[in-house]
This record gives C-alpha cells, sequence and structure tokens, in this order.
C-alpha cells in the first residue's frame, strides 16, 4: 500500500530534473543511455505518463536514467532539439539521440520500445 502511494502521488521521485546548465553534464557526458522527457506543467498527457515514468526509472536504474525537462523553463535545450510537442521522450546514449517518441504511451510501449533500441 505504502509503495503504490508512494509511486502514485510522486513523493518518492526517482526520475532526474534536468535544466539547460544541467544538460550537459547529466545527459550528453552521462556513462548510461539516458530517457529525457520534454515536459510542461500545464500538460495533461505530460503527467498522465508521469507514474509510469517514474517506475520505470526505479525498474531499469540498472539500465537507464530517466530525466525530465520542463520545456517552459529550459526552452532552448527543447528548441535545440527540435521538440514541437509534448510529451517528447528522447534516448541519448553516448551523447547522441538514438530515438524519439512524441505523445503519451503506455508504460509497457516506453519499456518496450526502451529495450529494443538499447
Amino acid at each position: 500500500m505504502l509503495c503504490h502511494f508512494i509511486i502514485k502521488f510522486g513523493f518518492n521521485m526517482t526520475t532526474t530534473k534536468i535544466t539547460e546548465s544541467s544538460f550537459e553534464q547529466d545527459v550528453i557526458k552521462s556513462e548510461k543511455p539516458v530517457l529525457v522527457d520534454y515536459w510542461a506543467e500545464w500538460c495533461g498527457p505530460c503527467k498522465q505518463i508521469g507514474p509510469a515514468l517514474e517506475e520505470i526509472s526505479n525498474e531499469m536504474s540498472e539500465k537507464i536514467i530517466v530525466s525530465k525537462l520542463n520545456i517552459d523553463e529550459n526552452p532552448q535545450v527543447a528548441s535545440k532539439y527540435g521538440v514541437k510537442g509534448i510529451p517528447t521522450l528522447m534516448l541519448f546514449n553516448n551523447g547522441e539521440i538514438i530515438s524519439t517518441k512524441v505523445g503519451a504511451l503506455p508504460k509497457s510501449k516506453i519499456v518496450e520500445w526502451i529495450d529494443s533500441v538499447i
């Protein structure tokens, strides 16, 4: 019950919040693959996939880092990487984009996508 409560309400957030100033270090120079979730506070579909991304971050922590970048607070990064709609999920490995998905996907599809490209 407590674990469900923590995940559902986000009190034990395991995703990493990234910013324009931390993007280089946290994503480009990361030794692990990084999933970047481009999102905004006002975006309903972004909030919808948030709990799934938290679960994925916990369950796949040995394989991948899950990060969140608020596009309203960090518009230059979103623009640099061509983010046109949100939520946008980008997988980076060795500093390069290896795959991108746009839109709210169920957890199973996100995991399937990650497993297929990493």
